[in-house]
């Protein structure tokens, strides 16, 4: 059996159009190498003579498998504490009048559908009836199988006309006494409530099914003022006069049947049938019951899917390439995805809290000594405002190989030493001395970050002038209060500012170098014997 056929007819264009795509890659490949030298085209023209062929079955068997092919046959045991409980539905023509919308027979088929869906682990079964009674579902607790009967249900599956009510109990009642498993046994019946036979058969069906141990629900569909019933062919059915035949609900008889069985008569006006039933049935007992559901056709796709996986494993190991890599990662537990899953301290930082981002960071660069743990670590400290271990993780970041995690790592540890000085007045000219060297460092890997600029030209500012040399003392300053480090305002530093901040700064970078090379000139030569 196959669930999308048309993938079988779709299979060989797949199969051409992967082989196609693959041929004209290494086609691709090879010319590309031989642009360089013949060496390497030897070398392509070597690698991957089979990639056409195996992608190719890699494509066929995939589209088979997406055809979803099945065959063999399953069984599944289920065991539960069920009842045992018979559905037997009227499909006479009767059950056809619109008296209750849309008809008798779909009213009470909803019912029952309504009631099988909540009777899960119970053993079910179904029996319709017309002139005589047919078992369409013996006990199961299958059910989708009980569901799809229910749907099925029509008076064209009765070989001949009539209301056999007293024949189909009986038959539900032989059904259950066969019954060697689960707990009391029940019959729910959806009927009109016409039967030809009158009330003396039913009254002995119903004492049979209470002599029995047998429960029964009955539940009337109908208005008993009656209604025409339908012939199909958009006229209704008449007698032999030519008259309608008129059809009603006989209370009468279900109460005959009901009585005679101790059972219970849902009322017709009751809003929920479906659950008048339910309570009837919560009083009786459940026992463990087992049954065995068998699947005739078992999904097979899997065994594609294997086989697909397996040759491009194959494709992927005889090959020098990226896949090769990919498949080492993964034997060696190396999840690409878990790698890109954000860290635990990630997570703290995103809810905001500092405190448990800045212990996870930590944690993991003690861990790992990763310049980038450590970066994120001091970056959490400085956002909890703990400025010592804030300049001291990102000291240890500054020392890394990435330029770009160098530069963030150098205006952070700017940054921290300037919130530390603003803060502590006893160090204040040590840590901004030490703040613009940082900032002066980020720079000099990015001239144009605005936010460094600022901070550095702030860094400066801050910073006491010398004493003046003749003594006097001179105001005109600020009250000498620190500033707090910002990122610049909107309209930032003038470009002549930021160009003057910037000569000054490759102006002392160059004489720094130039005093160190000259006393590195000046060296004494040493005393000692020179061979």
């Amino acid at each position: 059996m196959i669930a999308t056929p048309v993938m079988l007819y779709l299979a060989p264009l797949i199969v051409l159009a992967i082989a196609a795509l693959a041929w004209h890659a290494r086609r691709r490949r090879i010319r590309a190498a031989a642009a360089w030298s013949q060496a390497l085209a030897n070398d392509a023209i070597a690698i991957g003579r089979r990639s056409v062929l195996i992608l190719a079955l890699v494509a066929l068997a995939a589209a088979i498998g997406l055809a979803g092919p099945r065959w063999g046959m399953a069984s599944r045991s289920t065991e539960s504490r069920a009842l045992n409980v018979v559905l037997v539905m009227d499909v006479s023509k009767s059950m056809l009048a619109a008296d209750v919308p849309p008809n008798r027979l779909e009213r009470a088929t909803g019912i029952a559908r309504r009631l099988v869906q909540d009777l899960v682990g119970d053993r079910l079964g179904l029996v319709a009836f017309a002139a005589r009674g047919y078992l369409l579902a013996p006990l199961t607790m299958d059910q989708s199988a009980l569901l799809l009967q229910l749907d099925a249900l029509d008076p064209d599956i009765a070989s001949e006309g009539g209301s056999n009510l007293p024949q189909a109990l009986d038959q539900a009642r032989a059904v259950l006494e066969r019954a060697a498993e689960g707990g009391d046994r029940a019959v729910i019946v959806f009927t009109d409530g016409e039967s030809f036979d009158g009330a003396s058969p039913l009254a002995a069906a119903g004492k049979a099914l209470r002599d029995a141990g047998v429960t029964l629900v009955a539940v009337g569909v109908g208005d008993p003022a009656g209604s025409q019933i339908p012939d199909g062919s958009g006229g209704f059915v008449t007698d032999e006069l030519g008259a309608p035949v008129l059809t009603v609900r006989r209370d009468d008889l279900l109460h005959a049947v009901v009585d005679a069985a101790g059972g219970v008569l849902v009322p017709a006006a009751a809003v929920d049938p479906a659950g008048e039933v339910r309570r009837v049935l919560s009083q009786l007992h459940r026992a463990t019951a087992r049954d065995r559901m068998a699947a005739e056709y078992v999904p097979r796709a899997w065994l594609f899917a294997l086989l697909a996986a397996a040759l491009l494993l194959l494709h992927s190991v005889t090959r020098r390439s990226a896949a090769l890599a990919s498949i080492a990662m993964m034997i060696a537990g190396v999840s690409p995805l878990a790698a890109q899953r954000p860290s635990a301290g990630s997570q703290y930082l995103q809810r905001g809290d500092t405190a448990r981002a800045l212990a996870a960071f930590l944690a993991d660069a003690k861990r790992t000594g990763s310049d980038t743990s450590w970066f994120n670590a001091g970056t959490a400290a400085l956002a909890r405002g703990d400025i010592a271990d804030a300049v001291g993780s990102l000291q240890r970041a500054t020392t890394s190989l990435d330029p770009g995690l160098r530069k963030r790592a150098l205006y952070n540890l700017g940054t921290a030493l300037l919130v530390g000085a603003r803060r502590d007045s006893t160090r204040r000219d040590s840590l901004l001395t030490a703040a613009t060297a940082s900032l002066q460092a980020a720079l000099l890997l990015d001239p144009t970050d605005q936010n460094a600029k600022w901070n550095y030209e702030l860094a400066r500012r801050q910073q006491r002038p010398p004493p003046p040399s003749d003594g006097g003392g001179g105001g005109g300053g600020k009250d000498g209060s620190p500033e707090a480090p910002k990122s610049p305002p909107k309209s930032g530093m003038s470009e002549a500012e930021a160009e003057q901040v910037l000569s000054a700064m490759e102006r002392a970078e160059r004489e720094t170098r130039q005093s160190q090379w000259r006393r590195q000139r000046r060296s004494p030569p040493s005393t000692g014997p020179d061979w």
